[in-house]
């Protein structure tokens, strides 16, 4: 398909409890289990992005709360 870009998205949550490898994440009151092996020093109440079942970066509270309100003023959220 020339020209056209495609891209993934990666959805930010909060983590709820971590047990490496793994971390419960809530993704506005839906929780669920991710990989987390890709981060250091992750712990409750940090916020992660998520992109097929692995977290893939730590994010500022801000900066999740103003992605969910992109995704969700595009149909995602």
């Amino acid at each position: 398909m020339d020209g056209v870009v495609e891209m993934c998205i990666a959805i930010p949550g909060r983590v709820v409890e971590v047990d490496y490898p793994f971390a419960i994440v809530d993704f506005k009151g839906t929780k669920r289990k991710v990989r987390v092996d890709l981060l250091d020093d992750l712990k409750e109440g940090d916020w992660v992005l998520v992109h097929v079942g692995i977290a893939i970066q730590k994010v500022d509270e801000e900066e999740a709360k103003r992605t969910v309100k992109l995704l969700e003023q595009i149909g995602l959220g």
